[in-house]
């Protein structure tokens, strides 16, 4: 089966960056998806918050040919490649900030490599830790996830985070309390921090400074700054 172009919610005339949305899943299931699925539809209201918060950046979509990760072939980090490739072979060398739930930030991580990627924002992502980290060098990421997940373990994020920073990325977590691995609920914060941290990525003027600090500390080689509340919690990892 021949990969499914992206599928467009933003298509600006001089775009200046590009995000692509990856929604989640199950471990396996090779069928194709529905036209309508839960998992997709809990992408929407982030397509919608980044439509209006960042006018001049491609907002599109991943659009699966098989439900599930399916190993050993990793079906969705299969799809989220041939999406990049679509992008690149009609917008150029636009840099593009990675959106990934659940199963689709374990996507999103593995094709981070891609040339085009900028960034990589998890959504209480599935990060297994035998996962491979080598294809972050280089990137910038940005992991949230609800201390009440009990679909998938905030501390793989957090793992991830401290594997990613070892592999040359500069990567911190973001811990959204009292949440949920749906993001219903504080689902406002979740959407409006995940475009600051988009446009942020794209842009590093634009990211929270507090975020912004923890990047560049870890960029720098030092320690990551405890945690702070601010309505959210960015907060320290094992290694970092």
């Amino acid at each position: 089966m021949e990969p499914h172009p992206p599928v467009f919610h933003r298509r600006p005339e001089h775009p200046r960056g590009a995000v692509l949305l990856l929604h989640g899943g199950r471990e396996t299931g090779p069928e194709e998806p529905p036209p309508w699925n839960l998992p997709g539809q809990r992408m929407r209201p982030f397509a919608s918050a980044l439509r209006r918060g960042l006018p001049d950046a491609v907002v599109a979509r991943v659009r699966y040919r098989h439900r599930g990760w399916n190993p050993p072939r990793a079906d969705a980090a299969r799809d989220a490649v041939a999406a990049l490739d679509g992008l690149a072979e009609e917008f150029g060398d636009l840099p593009v900030v990675l959106v990934g739930h659940s199963m689709g930030g374990r996507a999103a991580l593995w094709a981070a490599g891609h040339p085009s990627v900028q960034g990589v924002v998890g959504l209480a992502s599935w990060a297994p830790p035998e996962d491979p980290v080598e294809q972050l060098a280089g990137r910038r990421v940005v992991m949230f996830h609800s201390d009440r997940d009990r679909m998938t373990d905030p501390r793989g994020s957090w793992l991830c985070v401290a594997r990613a920073r070892q592999a040359g990325a500069a990567a911190c977590g973001v811990r959204i309390s009292g949440s949920d691995h749906a993001m219903l609920r504080r689902a406002a914060l979740w959407h409006a921090l995940t475009v600051r941290v988009v446009a942020g990525l794209l842009d590093p003027a634009l990211m929270p400074p507090e975020i912004a600090a923890e990047l560049a500390a870890d960029a720098g080689g030092g320690p990551p700054p405890g945690p702070r509340r601010i309505g959210y919690e960015p907060i320290p990892v094992p290694g970092g």
